[in-house]
């Protein structure tokens, strides 16, 4: 695997609107965990698998990031900001980044969620199974005891288990370039039609992950994350 021909792909530009007592002021991905925004803790992930040309899919608040890059350099990482539209949809944001991507595969996430997985094993799945997509499928984060009832009394009270949880989408992704074949040109969404299409024509395979994935949708989730990191056993 060569890691030079992979480019991780960071979407960027969405409004974060279920965070508005953070991203009324800044973009979602400059929202921070510890002493650093959530996006650097992303492009975090990547590199440690040795991953250094990253494109950044700016919209909501792009000014923010700009800034932010300006002053921050990462060692031996090249980072493109691009500006794909405040209001954009996430299938159209990718669309509009093709010309950057020259390479036969390239990885794509959202700017809010932290995982442990193994991109390397992610890639290698990939290229084994040879489809258009590949995406991560991790179980959503445990919230709510689960209780079992019968005629109202308590018969049982059980934390939830992720384990008994189904599969949601993780937002780690691997794409072959024929992904553009499935993009509209029309203003779409990604986990949309994209999805629904590559899926009949069976060119959509899901890695599993059953290990640390958290996203951070609302302020809960990100108190919870800089709980994590801030105990200095960060599972990221």
């Amino acid at each position: 695997m060569n890691k030079r021909n992979f480019k991780v792909i960071i979407l960027c530009g969405g409004l974060g609107s279920r965070l508005s007592e953070e991203t009324k002021k800044i973009p979602k991905p400059m929202v921070r965990i510890g002493n650093d925004p959530i996006l650097i803790h992303i492009i975090n992930i990547f590199v440690k698998y040795g991953f250094k040309d990253f494109i950044l899919a700016l919209g909501y608040k792009k000014e923010k990031i700009i800034k932010f890059f300006k002053k921050k350099k990462i060692n031996n990482v090249n980072i493109k900001l691009i500006d794909t539209g405040k209001n954009t949809l996430t299938g159209s944001r990718l669309l509009k980044l093709k010309k950057y991507l020259n390479n036969e595969n390239f990885l794509l996430t959202y700017g809010d969620g932290l995982s442990n997985i193994n991109i390397n094993k992610l890639i290698n799945f990939h290229l084994k199974n040879k489809k258009v997509a590949t995406i991560t499928a991790v179980r959503p984060p445990a919230r709510f005891g689960e209780l079992f009832l019968k005629k109202n009394i308590v018969k049982k009270f059980q934390e939830k288990n992720q384990i008994n949880a189904g599969w949601i989408n993780g937002g780690f992704f691997v794409f072959n370039k024929k992904i553009f074949e499935f993009i509209p040109k029309k203003s779409c969404m990604l986990e949309k039609d994209p999805m629904i299409n590559l899926t009949k024509k069976k060119q959509l395979i899901a890695y599993k992950h059953n290990s640390f994935w958290q996203c951070m949708d609302t302020l809960r989730d990100k108190e919870l994350l800089n709980k994590i990191w801030k105990s200095g056993k960060s599972k990221w």
